[in-house]
């Protein structure tokens, strides 16, 4: 290019914000209409229309042979696309793979890749053609469906857009990130979406609801199950922005003796297998997915992943459950339909504006073939109409052209010729005088002229070519609606049902022993620790509590506040140090302490006793506490406090009071409640120790290291609320029944 002489050595002082914001503003506009968005009328973004013309300008159409994706790749990047060659050649591959693609447009030997994300060979290994959809894609680009425009060095041309016969945007929807702006589209069976634009041909008023009863959703070439509502599915295509979630598809394999296994055979789309399988992997190595025992891939061409359950009484649908929730078998894919409108401005569309502006599209590709058909057929005619005045005088021609110095000037003159008649009759064969070849030129000229007639009642009538179109629309709908490729993947199951997961599934369930010392610092150890003499505490600190549960118990904490705090085994600070303050997991004040920590069973029994000798029993289930500031269990009154947690496991209750008077009675004198402030025990003061027994077991106590046992306890029997009568001898100073 010449730069004129007036700006050679001129320097322009601009401001640097003022140069930056424009060419990025030109790099913006050329990532967003060259790049990144499709086009809403044959849906391919540039170097897609680009690798599909030439390789319709290397005559790869289906039924030709194969060339090598090289080739292509060279053609494409030196006439139409001046990018790298690795950029075209994965742009091709995409087009090949039939996991990727749900309407492959070109046709691919070699390898190509697979789902679990290798990658393509070289170019120079593979070949690749058309397939039938794209030479459905390229109908009547020959015929000036479409405008053509000067390449990027101006020596070829190449097509502004496809003339897309079938309806690529949808049924193999799109994806890109452009300049502030991306697109999503999922791809959709090609039937439905043909019914879909049917029933807009015949009813243009049709709203998206009506539209959606043609085109159920997306169906994704991996299948799958799409686990979305009507509801949502309906705000999506009518905005053009929302999402669907995806599942796998699995069932339940039977084996030996009850045991059973999970197969999955189906994938959410564009999810990498062998990636996916280290997710699950990784998961299971962080113990996130503990019903999970083993994963096995045992797929060939087809999917086939194999989860194995850690117990047989696990209920599947709990198992896939937490696989959905924690893995990408159960994925989301956007929707957001921003493409480049006929005048290429970018803009969100809703799906009935998308198939709108295809069949427009169709409308202008079939006025465009019809008056390049009819222009074609008028010079045909008016050859085929030289040809028969010839017939009519054909001794008089040949005289002309054997003796006339200037034979087509003679021609016109002598016949009324118009040029190109004369042109054509001079270049006529001998063979084409025989009389046969005179009845073809009839026929030809009355098939011609009844075509013409039919063109031009088309291209004066708007019913007649909507009609046209509706039966093109049938056509394409009839070839690649059913069949292997055409029958729809992915089922609609709708929202799924809900599985109640509990927290502890995603617990793996081991033995652990829970340490509260005197001091409120509080840990958990690994295993069912017997001997606690060799625990380490904190200088002038000790062992309070040390309860073996398992990491997926629920622990209970009753504090001296009447409050009973739910804290989770497996939150519990693990490790060789002192642990957290108690008071900070539990959630409770420094002026209350802990008086019980047990692990609940909801259709237990505890007795519950206050500092005053006031009690209840209480099932374990209302001992649970869903939020983290406890649930008020027993109510206390100022100056009281709780004092007594006990397992009512046993007939008679035995208190032992400050003024060390005990008092047998039975336990169904105390009444069962959830929450309250409970009857009297007892009289003769505050009790010091409680505890539930069998009356046929009689009463036991620890005398230094030595048990003994008291089974005639008629002296001591009464009714609840006595003040009972002096304990038996050896009974401990300390007033306690345990140490």
């Amino acid at each position: 290019m010449n730069m004129p002489d007036d700006m050679i050595g001129r320097v322009e002082d601009t401001r640097l914000a003022d140069a930056l914001s424009e060419r990025y503003l030109a790099y913006a506009l050329s990532t967003i209409m060259a790049r990144s968005l499709p086009d809403v009328r044959d849906g391919l973004k540039p170097v897609h229309r680009r690798l599909i013309y030439a390789m319709h300008q290397l005559r790869l159409d289906p039924d030709a042979g194969f060339k090598k994706c090289a080739r292509i790749v060279g053609d494409v990047i030196g006439k139409y696309h001046p990018h790298g060659d690795s950029a075209a050649y994965e742009a091709l591959v995409r087009l090949a793979q039939d996991f990727a693609s749900r309407y492959p447009l070109v046709d691919g030997q070699g390898n190509f890749g697979n789902i679990d994300g290798d990658g393509a060979a070289a170019y120079r290994y593979t070949e690749a053609r058309l397939t039938e959809v794209a030479r459905t894609m390229l109908e009547g680009i020959d015929d000036d469906a479409v405008d053509l425009r000067p390449t990027y060095n101006a020596e070829e041309v190449e097509p502004a857009v496809l003339p897309a016969a079938f309806p690529n945007l949808l049924a193999n929807g799109a994806a890109g990130i452009a300049v502030g702006m991306a697109t999503s589209i999922p791809p959709h069976n090609a039937g439905q979406v043909c019914d879909a634009a049917l029933a807009l041909i015949e009813n243009p008023q049709a709203d998206t609801a009506m539209l959606l009863d043609h085109l159920k959703g997306p169906d994704f070439p991996t299948g799958g199950i799409l686990v979305e509502d009507r509801a949502s599915m309906l705000q999506a295509y009518e905005t053009g922005r929302g999402g669907f979630r995806v599942r796998a598809r699995w069932h339940k394999e039977d084996g030996r003796l009850g045991s059973w296994r999970i197969i999955i055979t189906e994938i959410p789309y564009q999810v990498q297998k062998a990636r996916l399988i280290e997710q699950v992997a990784a998961l299971m190595e962080e113990k996130k997915l503990p019903l999970l025992a083993d994963i096995r891939d045992e797929s060939t061409e087809t999917v086939r992943i194999v989860l194995e359950p850690k117990s047989r009484t696990i209920a599947p649908d709990v198992l896939m459950e937490t696989m959905f929730r924690a893995t990408a078998l159960e994925s989301r894919f956007p929707l957001n339909m921003n493409v480049l409108d006929a005048t290429r401005t970018p803009r969100v569309m809703g799906v009935k504006e998308v198939l709108r502006q295809w069949l427009d599209h169709r409308h202008e590709v079939l006025i465009r073939r019809s008056t390049h058909r009819l222009a074609s057929i008028d010079r045909r005619l008016e050859i085929l109409d030289g040809f028969l005045l010839v017939y009519l005088n054909l001794d008089e021609v040949i005289r002309i052209v054997r003796e006339e110095d200037e034979p087509k000037a003679a021609l016109i003159a002598a016949f009324s010729l118009t040029d190109m008649q004369a042109e054509s009759v001079l270049n006529m064969r001998l063979r084409s005088l025989r009389k046969l070849e005179e009845m073809e030129i009839r026929r030809e000229h009355a098939k011609l002229s009844k075509e013409r007639k039919d063109l031009d009642a088309l291209l004066k009538s708007e019913p007649l070519r909507w009609k046209r179109i509706a039966h093109e629309v049938a056509a394409v709908r009839d070839q690649f609606g059913s069949g292997k490729l055409g029958d729809r993947r992915t089922d609609i199951a709708g929202p799924p049902a809900t599985v109640e997961v509990a927290a502890e599934a995603f617990v793996e369930r081991e033995p652990i022993t829970v340490i509260l010392s005197e001091k409120g610092w509080m840990r958990a150890l690994k295993g069912h620790i017997a001997d606690t003499v060799e625990l380490r505490f904190k200088e002038g600190d000790a062992l309070r509590f040390a309860l073996p549960c398992e990491t997926t118990d629920r622990l209970c904490l009753l504090a001296t506040n009447g409050k009973a705090y739910t804290l989770k085994a497996a939150d519990l600070p693990r490790g060789r140090g002192d642990g957290q303050p108690v008071r900070l997991l539990a959630g409770f004040g420094n002026e209350d302490d802990v008086i019980a920590l047990l692990v609940p069973k909801e259709e237990a029994r505890y007795l519950l006793v206050s500092s005053a000798g006031r009690g209840f029993v209480i099932r374990g289930a209302d001992l649970l506490a869903e939020k983290r500031t406890g649930r008020q269990a027993l109510n206390v009154k100022p100056g009281e406090e709780a004092a007594f947690c006990v397992p009512a496991e046993g007939d008679h209750v035995a208190v032992i009071s400050e003024s060390r008077k005990l008092l047998v009675f039975p336990l169904e004198q105390v009444p069962e409640m959830a929450r309250g402030a409970g009857v009297i025990l007892n009289k003769g003061g505050a009790p010091r120790d409680i505890m539930v027994l069998t009356l046929a077991h009689g009463l036991s106590w620890m005398s230094g290291e030595k048990q003994r046992v008291e089974r005639d306890l008629s002296y001591w029997l009464g009714a609840r609320g006595q003040s009972g009568k002096v304990p038996p001898n050896g009974f401990p100073k300390s007033g306690r029944f345990r140490n």
